[in-house]
């Protein structure tokens, strides 16, 4: 069994385990004290319910759960425990916290001290509403002096927060069901969390707009609620079954698909050296190299560069990010002057200014940065001829923030991460909900400018929201994480796969998934369950999408896009299956031949169109 969870996740850690509470016709899982997936009569009223604390560096401070009851009688449940959140200065939350649910919904109450001065960025209730089904539809807004907000749910991704001052929301679940949600002991407010691609919208304790980290003093009591409240009329019906089989829907487009890109970074230089042949075995067409002076990147990094681009004759963009503290024409001279030594011949550049890799959050004091029209005016003059382009290094929800001028670039990009707040399997695989939203928004914003995504990687780059991203020796799944090791199993395979289905109609020109090397890279390391030195298994899906590139595109629409997402073209329709159980799935024509994806390539059996994917699978369809 190990052995499985190594192949499919990277790591021997078991997820963590869920206990259905049932209420009447409400069902909701409790996983580590918290809600989640609270439905009734198999509609989704809320994602999550959770009591959570973060610490300074907006990194999740984890649980220490004792005294766990759990009762479920009749048409009712209770749950009891108390939980210890420990901050890195060693001081502790203590906090006792209730769960009561009945036929008519759920109430969840928490009431905390701290033995010490406890410093945090948030410490309190969220409460995640689901975008599917919710987006652009009304929702009424009690605020905390009792007025009443009608308006409707964000379709367009916020950039700020839609709602301030929130008391209660109420909203349509289904036909003839509504659900009150209220909130206790704070204020508290909404972000539209698509920005950093979580599917839902989060309501939150403790406005963004005052000072964060902020002190929990030490013996200085509070307590928080929420309430969820069901009304339902008497024609109100269940959710439909699930069919038997996972049907497909295939509608051409007259979209290329994106050549794809790979990921270099100094820190590990020798070991993208080494495997520099890789390149040629993924299809890839684009090398992005990453540059920042302020980090001490210099010209032994550019020549790195240059002999794996020699060696590859792939195309180079340079990822620069723009140091703010030095005149600009200086700084930009003295790089431009570096890559001309190192021999670095350039295909584009893309720039960033240094301090814009930080997130400045609503309220905030933007960080002093030359204007953009200025940025981009004196990289042209540094390097001339170039492509240019602009955005964010970080992710959408610093581009979506701070719009850069789209007339002025060649093209635009960004990239995501779906570990930001939660790093569940669940939660990661959920963030492509809002993917779709994320491509769809930039599109609204810069039109038909050209457009890249990445590199994007489950594990975290860079953290935008604190002083660095979190450590993860133990390959645990946290959130803000540097290594992820689910990166090196069956499932970053089919991360990798479905994140290509969901932006394939978005017309990219570049899609970069992957480093060539380390932790987010394409080559095992040791302790894996592919053998150092061999490619993961996400290899295999990017050099299947790498033959596509310039392919017309071909959508695919499946009846479960909650567990199966593709995308085709012509002759080929790849498949990925993002859950841990097996799904069955009816193709819209016999095809001539179906493999896994994967280094032994095996052929799957085919009959009468029908198809079952297994776990994280990931297949190749040839039509």
């Amino acid at each position: 069994m190990s052995g499985d969870l190594l192949r499919l996740y990277g790591t021997t850690e078991r997820a963590p385990e869920s206990t259905v509470l049932v209420a009447g016709d409400l069902r909701v899982d409790l996983q580590d004290g918290n809600l989640r997936t609270l439905r009734f009569r198999g509609h989704e009223v809320l994602r999550a319910v959770a009591f959570l604390v973060r610490d300074k560096d907006w990194g999740t401070c984890s649980a220490t759960i004792t005294d766990l009851v759990v009762e479920q009688a009749g048409d009712a449940f209770f749950v009891a425990y108390r939980a210890r959140y420990t901050a890195p200065s060693g001081a502790n939350l203590d906090c006792v916290l209730s769960i009561s649910g009945t036929v008519d919904g759920v109430t969840f109450k928490a009431d905390c001290v701290s033995d010490a001065d406890f410093e945090t960025a948030r410490a309190g209730f969220v409460v995640l509403h689901p975008v599917v089904g919710l987006a652009g539809q009304p929702v009424a807004v009690r605020h905390g002096d009792g007025s009443v907000e009608t308006a409707r749910w964000p379709d367009e991704i916020e950039p700020w927060q839609p709602f301030k001052d929130i008391a209660a929301i109420t909203h349509r679940v289904a036909p003839g069901i509504e659900a009150t949600t209220t909130f206790g002991g704070d204020v508290f407010e909404m972000e539209d969390q698509r920005n950093w691609t979580d599917g839902s919208y989060k309501t939150y304790v403790r406005p963004l707009a005052l000072p964060w980290p902020y002190c929990i003093a030490e013996n200085a009591p509070f307590s928080q609620s929420v309430a969820v409240e069901l009304q339902v009329n008497a024609d109100a019906k269940p959710a439909g079954e699930a069919s038997a089989a996972i049907t497909l829907r295939l509608m051409p487009t007259m979209l290329a698909f994106p050549e794809i890109g790979v990921g270099l970074r100094p820190e590990c230089l020798a070991d993208e050296l080494s495997t520099a042949g890789v390149l040629k075995t993924v299809g890839a067409r684009h090398l992005i190299a990453h540059f920042d002076p302020d980090a001490g990147h210099g010209l032994e990094a550019l020549q790195g560069y240059a002999e794996i681009a020699e060696q590859s004759g792939l195309k180079v963009t340079l990822e620069l990010a723009v140091p703010c503290k030095r005149p600009l024409d200086e700084a930009l001279a003295e790089a431009a002057a570096l890559v001309r030594k190192a021999g670095l011949t350039l295909d584009t550049v893309f720039t960033c200014p240094s301090v814009d890799r930080q997130s400045t959050p609503p309220g905030s004091v933007w960080p002093d940065c030359p204007p953009m029209e200025d940025v981009y005016a004196t990289v042209r003059a540094a390097f001339p001829g170039v492509r240019l382009g602009g955005g964010m290094m970080s992710y959408f929800t610093e581009l979506n923030r701070k719009r850069v001028p789209g007339d002025l670039i060649d093209y635009v990009s960004h990239c995501t991460n779906p570990i930001v707040h939660a790093a569940d399997d669940l939660s990661v695989m959920q963030t492509f909900e809002a993917l779709r939203y994320v491509v769809r928004s930039t599109r609204a914003i810069y039109g038909d400018t050209p457009y890249r995504i990445g590199p994007s990687t489950i594990a975290m780059r860079q953290n935008p929201y604190g002083t660095s991203t979190k450590e993860n020796f133990s390959g645990a799944r946290i959130p803000m994480a540097n290594i992820d090791p689910r990166h090196n199993g069956q499932f970053g395979a089919a991360w990798t796969l479905a994140y290509a289905a969901t932006v394939a109609s978005a017309g990219l020109e570049v899609l970069t998934l992957s480093t060539l090397a380390g932790p987010f890279g394409l080559v095992a390391g040791e302790g894996e369950a592919t053998a150092a030195g061999d490619l993961r298994p996400l290899a295999f899906v990017l050099a299947r999408l790498g033959a596509l590139a310039g392919e017309a595109v071909v959508a695919v629409e499946t009846s479960r896009p909650d567990a199966v997402l593709g995308l085709a073209t012509r002759d080929r329709l790849l498949l990925a299956n993002i859950t841990p159980e097996a799904q069955n799935v009816s193709l819209p024509e016999n095809p001539r031949r179906v493999s896994l994806i994967g280094a032994e390539s095996a052929d799957l059996p085919k009959a009468d169109g029908k198809l079952t994917l297994p776990p994280y699978g990931c297949v190749d369809v040839v039509r």
